[in-house]
């Protein structure tokens, strides 16, 4: 069970470039520098080899297996392989057997990773629990899944755990150079990758590890010369780029094409400028970011579910990942643009920001004010304070601006939508504040 960490040097070259290229300690591990930078909690445990039962959870190609090929260097535990997917509740039996015999007999514990946790149900995780909770086993565990609804509750509430993020382009780069450059992968092949199409596989591989190195293995194979240009690395990696340069101009066009087709009411247009961003390897919570703030910006009151709607998607879009959360993505798209429209909560806030600025901190109205102790009552602060709750409509003919502001006003809802009603009950409140001969806000 343990041989994927115990492959002989002279056999590497028959494994896949990724299995290679794994790294061999702590230094070699790229990204995931908020679990793995100095002083970080899980280095300090992989470090002192005080691991207890963990989970690693994140997206394929992010590190997980690699982690563990890490701990199987540096541990002087016994150190098993475990896969869930290649291997049954008999094996795991066997490996209990063992580790409890090395226990008792040697008094030398056993670290057992189990790759893809997930896959086995949680009554076939209960086999892991008796020997998790006498020491038996240290329990490290792998899984793309979320590990709440996917672990066993009483091994998790045993376990801490760590989520591993999909590693950026700088890190993708670098690995990819890595794999070039040393001899346990493609250096024997004397090879360059042009800046392109370096560029094109560490944006495309999407954060994943394998899938940019397997890309490189299939373009190293495939070319006849000495540089694997960008005509190579994509159809490696059977995909076009797109011009949509995450960093630059095209990046911002698009993104306007976006906000500005939902803005228009266009659910077409907006649908197509986002299938062009997800088709070119954009991060989807960049989109839904953008979706939250146009819920407030554009929509607003007028329909006051586009926020929750926009909330909502980002929830799925963290929850479920792509490529199925594009489903979500469309479905929040489609209703943003076509949601009626006002931007009067954004006017609002900007004209009273500029009021802020211009007149300053402007005292605070006496019969609004806080009055807890004794000497400020004195000093009448909250005096004359109407309870909006006990007049007419819930509404307190009273002024709550500083005395220089009186009168004026910030938001002014459309007739557009749910704004219309608040228009309305705006009037309202203002007829009653003319009927006791008070001023307007």
């Amino acid at each position: 069970m343990s041989d994927l960490f115990n492959q002989e040097q002279d056999q590497s070259r028959d494994r896949p470039l990724a299995e290679r290229m794994r790294p061999r300690s702590l230094a070699e591990v790229v990204g995931q520098q908020h679990l793995l930078a100095k002083g970080k909690l899980l280095r300090k445990l992989i470090e002192t080899d005080q691991l207890g039962s963990l989970i690693f959870w994140g997206p394929p190609g992010t590190g997980k297996t690699s982690l563990g090929q890490v701990i199987a260097n540096t541990t002087r535990s016994r150190f098993v392989f475990f896969s869930a997917v290649l291997g049954s509740i008999k094996d795991v039996r066997e490996i209990l057997t063992e580790a409890k015999h090395q226990r008792a007999y040697y008094s030398r514990r056993t670290l057992l990773f189990v790759d893809e946790i997930h896959r086995f149900n949680k009554a076939q995780q209960d086999a892991f629990l008796p020997a998790v909770e006498k020491g038996e086993i240290t329990l490290i565990g792998a899984t793309t899944e979320n590990p709440s609804f996917e672990v066993n509750s009483a091994l998790l509430s045993r376990s801490r755990v760590f989520v591993l993020e999909p590693l950026d382009p700088p890190a993708i780069k670098l690995l990819i150079q890595r794999a070039l450059s040393e001899e346990r992968g493609l250096a024997a092949n004397n090879l360059q990758i042009a800046e392109d199409a370096l560029e094109f596989l560490a944006d495309q591989a999407a954060g994943d590890a394998r899938v940019a190195l397997g890309a490189l293995e299939v373009a190293a194979a495939a070319t006849t010369g000495t540089t694997i240009d960008l005509t190579l690395a994509q159809e490696s990696l059977q995909k076009k780029a797109l011009l949509y340069d995450k960093g630059a101009e095209e990046h911002y066009n698009v993104i306007s094409a976006f906000i500005k087709s939902m803005r228009g009411s266009d659910p077409d247009a907006a649908l197509y400028w986002l299938a062009r961003m997800i088709e070119a390897g954009e991060d989807p919570l960049f989109i839904v970011r953008r979706m939250v703030i146009f819920a407030s910006e554009d929509i607003g009151n007028a329909d006051p579910r586009a926020l929750q709607l926009a909330m909502a998607v980002q929830q799925a879009v963290h929850f479920v990942g792509l490529p199925e959360a594009r489903i979500n993505l469309a479905q929040g798209v489609t209703y943003l643009a076509t949601a009626p429209k006002s931007n009067a909560s954004y006017v609002g806030i900007k004209q009273a920001q500029a009021e802020v600025r211009n007149s300053g901190s402007l005292p605070v109205p006496k019969h609004i004010r806080n009055a807890p102790t004794s000497l400020m009552k004195e000093l009448d602060y909250g005096k004359g304070y109407k309870y909006a709750h006990d007049h007419l409509g819930g509404v307190a003919a009273q002024q709550h601006l500083p005395e220089k502001l009186q009168g004026t006003v910030f938001y002014r809802p459309t007739d557009r939508g749910y704004e219309k009603l608040i228009g309305e009950r705006m009037a309202f409140i203002r007829n009653q504040f003319e009927a006791t001969q008070e001023k307007p806000r």
